[in-house]
């Protein structure tokens, strides 16, 4: 039986309240999880408040970046142990988690430090009326205690995303990961203390959102900036708490991600591209793609394909190396995705492939979340499921005729997080993009990331921005010093 306990101050923090972390494969009872009170929270605060002025402030950028490089190496050190842990909470395949999950998540601590260590700030020369002059420079401070809420289909990547800058700017953290996925987060406070990190830098908090560690965390007068991701609903939520004082935030939340597929696209990468962004980690991400939209000449050749590929697709244990698709995050969440499953029945889509809960062949498999891939085609675009986020792996393809109409249709959502263009036309590839409202849009590919760049959606997909440089304007504070000459 594991034990997932808050970290607090470089110590493992049990409290009597508790709640159960249960496999999606097959519902086994993987742990306790102990639940933060608004006691472990605002001890956690405090903790993160006072490692400010204590070694950690005083540390160079350089050696920082060296202490952040160490945590790297020592999770791939461990890189076994954040598998196992990473796969017992999600269900997905260990393949998929060992070649994104683990290593990705390592690297966003070496990424983000060097990156925003090599970034220049501003200075002017000011004309005075005495002649002499002065000089304006701009230097950024750290934002103070970060608030991390992180979300569960990607628990370590989506967390150290959001870490590995705070610290990499020299602000201290206190995380709250998902309830459904608390063992890596857990994990890296061992990790932590192993390389040295200093006490309080770096707490975890276990917990729910109302009236438990979440809403204890982003009430918390004392938390300078909240980053979160997660669904739009709770977004709002969040931001109406950091309201309170004036904290800022970094929002990253839903989507209705589309893609376009025009007559000239290459038909091939087009369905390898669209089978990764549906269906890929079982539909459960942020910039997948669940609204397809595919020109009239190539529409029946591309549903046909994407069918043939869905068919291929086998469900199984993550330690399954046959094995490419999991269950959903939970019974929870599955019952969700059904209910929308069942919803575009009634709305009058045809189911293509799917659309069901499998019999997974063993009565131990039965227990977990599992689901079916699914496609759906003959939806108004009036429908809920066209409409509505539904975070599982499905989609619905539909055709188009003109580029202003799939332009069009694209854009009637109230999400922008990412879209998807498939077109051989490069200046068709710009001038389209460039009409689409979304904070990410790939041409010929999809989840192709440069950590450089910016992220972040538009309308009601988040608000900020984060990744590479574009970090700084949330994790520091731009001060100007002008010095009269």
């Amino acid at each position: 039986m594991k034990e997932f306990k808050n970290f607090i101050q470089g110590e493992f923090v049990a409290t009597e309240k508790q709640f159960e972390n249960r496999s999606p494969v097959d519902y086994s009872l993987i742990g306790m999880v102990h639940e933060a009170g608004r006691e472990q929270v605002n001890a956690a605060v405090q903790a993160a408040k006072q490692a400010l002025q204590g070694p950690w402030g005083q540390l160079t950028q350089a050696q920082r970046i060296t202490l952040l490089n160490k945590v790297a190496e020592r999770i791939n050190e461990r890189f076994e142990e954040f598998l196992t842990a990473e796969c017992l909470d999600t269900g997905k395949p260990r393949h998929l988690a060992a070649h994104i999950d683990i290593p990705r998540g390592a690297a966003n601590f070496k990424a983000f430090s060097e990156t925003l260590a090599n970034h220049p700030t501003e200075s002017f020369r000011l004309d005075t009326p005495d002649t002499l002059g002065a000089l304006n420079l701009g230097q950024r401070t750290p934002k103070g205690v970060i608030a991390v809420i992180a979300p569960w289909n990607l628990p370590l990547l989506l967390m150290t995303w959001k870490v590995g800058p705070a610290l990499a700017c020299g602000n201290t953290v206190v995380v709250k990961p998902s309830e459904e996925t608390p063992a890596t987060t857990t994990l890296l406070g061992e990790v932590m203390n192993e390389c040295g990190v200093p006490a309080g830098v770096f707490n975890v908090v276990h917990g729910f959102g109302p009236d438990s560690a979440g809403a204890f965390l982003t009430e918390h007068p004392q938390v300078d900036a909240i980053t979160f991701t997660g669904e739009t609903r709770t977004g709002e939520i969040i931001m109406k708490a950091a309201a309170c004082g004036l904290r800022n935030i970094s929002l990253e939340c839903g989507g209705k991600n589309p893609s376009l597929i025009f007559a000239d696209a290459d038909i091939e990468k087009a369905v390898e591209g669209t089978m990764r962004s549906a269906f890929v980690n079982c539909g459960q991400v942020c910039l997948g793609t669940e609204r397809v939209y595919v020109q009239r000449p190539l529409f029946e050749k591309f549903l046909a394909r994407m069918k043939e590929e869905v068919a291929k697709l086998k469900l199984g244990r993550p330690e399954d190396p046959q094995a490419n698709f999991g269950p959903l995050v939970s019974l929870e969440h599955r019952d969700k995705v059904a209910h929308y499953y069942q919803l575009a029945q009634k709305e009058g889509a045809k189911v293509e492939i799917g659309g069901g809960i499998p019999d997974m062949g063993d009565p131990e498999l039965n227990r977990g979340a599992w689901i079916e891939p699914t496609i759906w085609t003959g939806l108004p675009e009036t429908a809920r499921v066209i409409k509505e986020e539904i975070f599982g792996p499905c989609c619905h393809i539909a055709p188009f005729d003109t580029e202003e109409e799939v332009i069009a249709l694209a854009n009637a959502t109230n999400y922008g997080l990412a879209a998807a263009i498939w077109t051989e036309n490069t200046s068709r590839a710009l001038r389209v993009a460039q009409r689409i409202e979304a904070g990410l849009v790939w041409v010929n590919s999809w989840f192709l990331r440069d950590l450089r760049t910016a992220f972040g959606g538009a309308k009601q997909s988040g608000i900020g921005r984060e990744g590479g440089v574009h970090g700084l304007e949330f994790y520091t504070e731009l001060k100007n010093i002008c010095i009269k000459l």
